[in-house]
């Protein structure tokens, strides 16, 4: 009871005009009790989802689970990802605290700086991703690598049925809409980022979500990778590279990771990122929308462009 209120707790921040969240915190107390005997006698079933398609940054679709299995979700999350993150590599920071994406551009430049002997030697930089990643998600191998850490079978038992409440196909995908959902991601991908950094041995590398990057002074080397790794995520993750997303650049010529160019003494903001913040603003020309756009604007060189956003606010 004690996880499920401070749960709760967590869940409605931001959310507390929400109609759904509303009549859900009209009889609280009630509603937790209920949830609570259902998980403590083992017979909780996840509900089904609401769907609706959102377009930035990109089209996606997003699967909104009930306020009870969002609470139900929110307790999971607080007591597995504190027994998972110690066994995360340090230079995974998708949804993870005390990193994200600020924490993953800094480390950038700091393994360019490292690669190249501050920029005085030439650096390759090998960029991927995970084609549809989330709905590439197979439940039968995201399974076994829980059963792997969790030995309680009650608890394997509640995971199993939020795994499969959901698929983009017959056993595969995860809904983005979910807490676990990015929790399971990073479970997932650690025996990627664990074949990478002690098989392949590659000391330069950084992943965010299903974005990574590999860093290195040889690009022969950048090359041999490739098809190691592609085979390692479909025999093991059944999972497979984006094939027109696979690129070797230097620094020097900008390499784009994370809605940024990279360059040896500084990063800008990607075109496309850029187009879409204007119209955004343009859209919603709200205070709120404007200072998190500057705020966003200060971890690179975008100057210039905070006049302009200022100027059109």
């Amino acid at each position: 009871m004690e996880n499920l209120l401070l749960a709760w707790e967590e869940f409605i921040v931001g959310k507390r005009r929400k109609s759904d969240v509303q009549e859900f915190a009209y009889d609280l107390y009630s509603n937790i009790m209920a949830l609570h005997e259902v998980l403590k006698g083992g017979t909780h079933r996840h509900g089904p989802y609401q769907a609706f398609r959102i377009n930035e940054p990109k089209p996606r679709q997003i699967h909104k689970a009930s306020v009870r299995d969002r609470l139900l979700h929110h307790a999971i999350h607080r007591k597995l990802y504190p027994f998972f993150a110690p066994t995360f590599i340090a230079d995974s920071y998708s949804c993870q605290t005390d990193k994200g994406m600020h924490r993953a551009l800094n480390r950038f430049q700091a393994y360019a700086r490292k690669s190249s002997k501050n920029h005085t030697k030439t650096c390759w930089v090998l960029k991927c991703d995970i084609r549809k990643f989330f709905a590439s998600i197979d439940h039968m191998v995201l399974r076994s690598l829980l059963r792997e850490r969790i030995l309680d079978l009650r608890l394997i038992r509640l995971l199993d049925n939020i795994i499969e409440s959901h698929a983009s196909a017959p056993g595969k995908g995860l809904p983005l809409g979910n807490l676990t959902s990015q929790l399971f991601a990073n479970v997932y991908m650690h025996p990627l980022d664990a074949f990478i950094k002690h098989t392949i041995r590659a000391k330069l590398y950084i992943r965010y979500a299903d974005d990574f990057v590999i860093l290195s002074r040889d690009r022969n080397l950048l090359l041999a990778i490739i098809p190691l790794i592609e085979g390692f995520l479909r025999d093991r993750l059944r999972l497979e590279l984006h094939p027109s997303k696979i690129h070797i650049q230097t620094v020097a010529s900008g390499v784009d990771f994370l809605g940024w160019v990279h360059f040896p003494d500084h990063r800008v903001i990607r075109s496309a990122t850029k187009r879409r913040m204007m119209r955004r603003i343009v859209e919603h020309p709200t205070q709120e929308t404007v200072q998190s756009y500057l705020g966003m604007l200060g971890h690179g060189d975008g100057y210039r462009l905070s006049l302009v956003i200022q100027n059109l606010a």
